[in-house]
């Protein structure tokens, strides 16, 4: 099923061998045993290409669930001889990985030394989704993250800042503003499938305008390069802003009138999965991480 489902993913027989560090004729061999057992035709083969059949999206379905249900067990046996121990794939999206992770991967390190930590960046929907499927057992994300079956714990709070190009007339102030500057400005945002992008055109609704500029990036460091060179203004999360809108960076930010636009960030993972309390554990110690680091963020109080 392994073999199968990495040719499902690739449609590639030399890219999924590669990603099973195996040969190519290894797995074309196990992927034809699986078809003989179930009596089905998995995929259509070409000299060009490789297609999945439509029982070969049906089987690669199954299987997935099946190997993840395996993997949870293997995992839960793994825990209960010995917790914080084992593989840990984490996922982050890209506008908390380059502030948290600084934080909170030397804490992995020294308070969870069993623990074989592997990093995955991607966008909200995508890290949401491999959590669902097994493929990550925590997600650091922005909450909430509406996904039924995964348990949120909430780390820390943090406001969204307005940056200005330097030589703009709003970067020559030093009270809060408020939201209703955003009118009639170009507003740079992140691609579609940020979460930050979604969360900057909600604020922009709110006080009646719209985020008409045409250019966009897609990442918060080209997003900031973007307002440094005049092409619009921006909102950058607070734990951005020691990083990206440095000294050197033609950049000025100013913090918003409360109640400040903002977002919270926090772990989520599998209600199912048999590392709960661990997990529970890992969320504490994060929190514990940021407060140590201190970023510009409000971390959440538990209980």
């Amino acid at each position: 099923m392994r073999a199968f489902l990495a040719v499902a993913e690739h449609l590639h027989f030399r890219e999924a061998a590669g990603e099973l560090r195996m040969s190519q004729p290894a797995l074309s061999s196990a992927v034809s045993a699986l078809e003989e057992i179930l009596a089905t035709r998995l995929l259509e083969r070409t000299t060009r290409r490789v297609l999945l059949t439509p029982a070969g999206t049906r089987v690669a379905e199954h299987a997935r669930r099946v190997l993840a249900g395996m993997d949870e067990l293997m995992e839960e046996a793994a825990t209960v001889r010995e917790p914080f121990t084992g593989p840990i794939h984490l996922g982050v999206i890209p506008t908390v990985a380059p502030y948290l992770l600084p934080a909170m991967l030397p804490m992995f390190a020294r308070r969870f030394p069993g623990i074989k930590l592997t990093v995955h960046e991607a966008k909200t929907e995508t890290i949401v989704e491999e959590a669902k499927e097994g493929r990550l057992d925590l997600i650091l994300l922005a909450l909430p993250g509406e996904a039924p079956g995964l348990v949120e714990q909430p780390l820390y709070d943090e406001e969204f800042l307005l940056a200005v190009p330097a030589a703009h007339p709003l970067a020559h102030g030093d009270g809060p503003v408020t939201r209703e500057v955003l009118r009639g400005l170009d507003i740079v945002l992140l691609n579609q499938g940020h979460c930050l992008r979604e969360q900057a055109i909600d604020v922009c609704r709110e006080v009646g305008t719209r985020a008409t500029a045409a250019t966009y990036a897609t990442s918060l460091p080209t997003l900031v390069q973007l307002v440094a060179g005049g092409l619009g203004v921006t909102l950058l999360p607070e734990s951005a802003v020691p990083v990206e809108a440095g000294r050197r960076v033609p950049v000025r930010v100013r913090r918003f009138a409360d109640p400040a636009p903002g977002r919270r960030i926090g772990l989520a993972y599998r209600a199912t999965s048999p590392r709960l309390a661990e997990f529970a554990q890992v969320a504490k110690a994060v929190r514990g991480a940021v407060r140590a680091r201190r970023l510009p963020v409000t971390v959440f109080q538990e209980g």
